[in-house]
C-alpha cells in the first residue's frame, strides 16, 4: 500500500522560501477564490506554501478545512514540475463546498502543469530573433 504522507520536504517552511517566490514569481494562475503564484526551485519536486487570512476566511475552522483541501489534491498530483508554489486565498471561499473547492483546485493544478510546459520552450530556445 502506497503511504500517504505529506513530508516537510514538499512544503515551504521558511520566511525566505516564501519571500523567494514572492521576489520571483514566473507562474501565474488567478481564479475567482485562489492565486497560485510559482517560481523554479532545482530540488525536482513542488513545494506548496499556504497563506490564508482571517480577513477572507474568518473562522479558524474555515481556513483548516481549506487548508486541509490545498493540501490533499497537491500531494495527488504526482507530476507537477520542480516549482515552489504558493497558494492565496481570496474572498469567498467560506462559501463554497468540499466538493466545489476540490474540484477547483484540481482545475487550478492542471493549469499550473499546463502553464509551466507552455513556458519552458520558450526559455529553453534562448535568442528568439537569432541575433547576438
Amino acid at each position: 500500500m502506497k503511504a500517504l504522507t505529506f513530508p516537510k520536504s514538499h512544503r515551504l517552511l521558511k520566511p525566505s522560501d516564501y519571500s523567494r517566490v514572492f521576489n520571483d514569481v514566473t507562474l501565474k494562475v488567478p481564479h475567482r477564490n485562489f492565486l497560485i503564484l510559482a517560481s523554479a526551485n532545482s530540488l525536482g519536486h513542488a513545494r506548496v506554501g499556504l497563506i490564508f487570512s482571517k480577513k477572507n476566511l474568518r473562522l479558524a475552522v474555515q481556513r483548516n478545512r481549506i487548508k486541509r483541501q490545498v493540501r490533499e489534491t497537491f500531494r495527488l498530483q504526482p507530476d507537477l514540475p520542480g516549482l515552489d508554489i504558493i497558494v492565496l486565498g481570496r474572498q469567498g471561499l467560506d462559501r463554497l463546498d468540499n466538493d466545489t473547492v476540490r474540484s477547483s483546485l484540481n482545475d487550478l493544478w492542471h493549469r499550473v502543469k499546463k502553464k509551466y510546459r507552455q513556458s519552458t520552450p520558450n526559455q529553453s530556445v534562448g535568442n528568439p530573433r537569432g541575433t547576438e
